[in-house]
């Protein structure tokens, strides 16, 4: 007998099936395509909120501040004029990153309750102000007549939500490629140690402040593209998408998955998500009843959420 261990070839074996298995949904999920669309767009938004919380040891709980303001971003601009995806996106991107790194002076340099406090403020007030400018948002209606052109003028978003999934798809891809590029790179080791011990870094000499600030903008950014993913699929941005709760829910996903693992947050909103829909089908009276039950079991039983106990799982496995 002998410890199972995985190697890097197993480990990118296990990754190249993740993401195969969640392509072939396309083919194998036909009705579930828009439910397996909003699963790939809160696994990124999870993957957002892990760059900050999970990586950087920055605590907030008002990541839906960038995730609206990205939708909004994206619906605003299709809904006057502008509709090609790509660069909807790109200024979603842009706007969030800008928005993260102003706020970050006030988040970086205060203690964890300061900065819960000061997450769920701006939450609560980029929440205010969408509602107050009805005009504008659409208030408490939602942002309506959102049309988004065919991506890359030739693919039109259809009903079945087929190129919705496709184009989720793509660029979750993409962009969860280039998160894991930033977080193995050596900015991301110094996050990694920021988060173990930030007396320490500051004792070699790393700037942390500077670093934290730029992994809160990042963070921003990919929620803020998040975001916006959910408008150009739906064609429609709620008030919803910028509130607290929004927020209190991807946490949820991302301590279901496991914080500080790269495949967390995308493992808890599979998870979460589709569990969600089964007890909502299942029992539409009492169905958050049962999804509470779940939660707690899950949290109970598996520290460190899912990814932690495959990791204790692997780690204590034997093979012949």
């Amino acid at each position: 007998m002998k410890a199972l261990t995985l190697s890097p070839a197993r480990l990118r074996g296990a990754e190249v099936f993740f993401w195969l298995a969640l392509a072939s949904s396309f083919f194998l999920l036909p009705d579930k395509l828009t439910l397996m669309s909003q699963v790939m767009i809160f696994g990124l938004f999870a993957v957002s909120l892990d760059m900050a919380l999970g990586y950087a040891g920055i605590l907030t709980v008002g990541h839906a501040a960038f995730f609206g303001a990205g939708a909004y971003a994206a619906g605003l601009l299709a809904k006057h004029g502008w509709s090609e995806p790509f660069s909807g996106l790109l200024f979603a991107l842009l706007l969030c990153v800008a928005l993260g790194y102003v706020l970050s002076y006030l988040v970086v340099r205060g203690a964890d309750l300061t900065r819960l406090m000061i997450t769920i403020g701006v939450c609560m007030l980029l929440a205010e102000l969408a509602n107050r400018l009805s005009s504008i948002t659409g208030g408490t209606d939602g942002l309506q007549g959102v049309v988004i052109a065919p991506v890359l003028g030739l693919f039109e978003f259809d009903l079945f939500g087929k190129t919705a999934f496709a184009y989720a798809y793509g660029v979750v891809l993409v962009v969860f490629l280039g998160v894991r590029l930033v977080l193995r790179s050596p900015f991301g080791l110094t996050l990694r140690g920021i988060h173990d011990s930030r007396k320490r870094m500051l004792a070699i000499g790393s700037p942390v402040e500077a670093r934290l600030r730029m992994a809160y903008a990042l963070s921003a950014g990919v929620a803020g593209i998040a975001g916006a993913l959910l408008a150009q699929t739906t064609q429609f941005v709620g008030i919803e998408s910028i509130g607290f709760n929004r927020s209190a829910e991807v946490l949820i996903i991302l301590v279901l998955g496991g914080t500080g693992r790269l495949y967390g947050g995308m493992i808890g909103a599979i998870v979460y998500m589709l569990v969600h829909d089964w007890f909502a089908d299942l029992n539409p009276q009492y169905w958050m009843f049962w999804l509470g039950i779940f939660l707690i079991a899950a949290v109970m039983l598996g520290r460190g959420g899912i990814m932690g106990a495959l990791s204790r799982l692997v780690k204590t496995g034997r093979v012949s």
